[in-house]
């Protein structure tokens, strides 16, 4: 699916600053890939995060990160809250339509004034009779513009900041829902990321995951999928990254012989392979971790700050070594 459905069109898609989520989510689900970890009675595979790490880690042969960004965010960080705490309802609703690939979704949590502080978001939601009424604003949001639904967090009540939030789904089509821009960016360019404006949103409270109040605590655990995965799609693309790198600098010659004849150029990839390796050592060691059940909030953490620098790391020491052509578009 990434050779045939993905990769042919990726210079066109990240032109566009857009991908085709509907269609390709569509065959994704159709193979079963899109609710590996997911409940067999919603469309689901049933299998243990070790399943959803191969797929993800296969699908990082995609070239464009952006679209990793739209699966990641189907896969790996709304629907696992439906499938966990949503209720019936919830569940056939959207989530098992999603598993399918007839519904795309995207996470409502970043605020222009709250970011990485979730507890300090402000967009809320007051009950009128069987309804929920919503009002507020949301930034960086990966789907924002191709999405059916968004999983919402917002304040609930007046209480303290970590026991008012309730995560809440959304339909992008409600009355009141409005996409401001699509937000142009140096990177990932065909994830569509948004900024919605939510004006008086009238939702059904039963559209509210889960308990009130509990958003807060549901998303916390729901970071650690979520780390996970933005973790495992590093992988493959940053082992292509050093891949090309040597046979770019097999086949460029400079001074009578190829660039990797050179010592320090093979040290340098050397090292970087390493860096890479020790990345998925702890990458997979978190994996275990989270899937035997104990508590892998320190290890994914840490997964998650290596892989970032590593991410950084390698692709701008590649990047060296292809001269002028790794400051073109090509």
């Amino acid at each position: 699916l990434v050779d045939t459905e993905i990769n042919p069109y990726v210079n066109e898609w990240e032109k566009d600053g857009r991908w085709p989520a509907h269609s390709l989510m569509k065959k994704f689900g159709n193979a079963g890939l899109l609710g590996i970890t997911n409940p067999v009675e919603y469309g689901g595979l049933g299998l243990d995060y070790k399943y959803q790490a191969a797929f993800t880690e296969a699908l990082g042969y995609a070239r464009a990160s952006g679209v990793l960004m739209g699966f990641g965010v189907q896969t790996d960080v709304i629907t696992p809250a439906l499938a966990k705490f949503g209720s019936e309802y919830i569940k056939r609703e959207f989530l098992a339509p999603s598993i399918a690939g007839d519904m795309v979704g995207c996470l409502g949590i970043s605020e222009p004034g709250a970011g990485s502080d979730v507890a300090g978001l402000k967009t809320s939601a007051r009950r009128e009779g069987d309804d929920l009424v919503i009002n507020g604003q949301k930034m960086w949001i990966t789907n924002a513009w191709c999405a059916d639904w968004i999983s919402l967090l917002c304040n609930t009540s007046q209480g303290p900041a970590h026991s008012n939030k309730s995560l809440v789904v959304v339909p992008m089509n409600s009355p009141g829902v409005h996409l401001s821009k699509l937000i142009d960016k140096v990177g990932m360019r065909c994830s569509d990321t948004g900024q919605i404006f939510f004006d008086e949103v009238r939702v059904p409270a039963k559209n509210i995951v889960g308990e009130k109040g509990m958003g807060f605590f549901y998303q916390m655990l729901g970071f650690q999928p979520e780390r996970l995965f933005l973790s495992l799609m590093v992988i493959t693309p940053l082992k292509l990254c050093i891949e090309e790198t040597v046979k770019y600098t097999r086949e460029r010659e400079a001074f009578g012989k190829p660039l990797l004849d050179n010592q320090i150029i093979h040290f340098r990839l050397a090292e970087l392979e390493t860096e890479l390796e020790c990345c998925r050592s702890l990458l997979y060691k978190s994996i275990d971790q989270y899937v035997s059940g104990k508590d892998a909030t320190k290890l994914v953490s840490m997964t998650k700050v290596k892989a970032g620098r590593v991410a950084r790391e390698i692709t701008d020491a590649c990047l060296q070594f292809w001269g002028g052509m790794g400051f073109t578009s090509e």
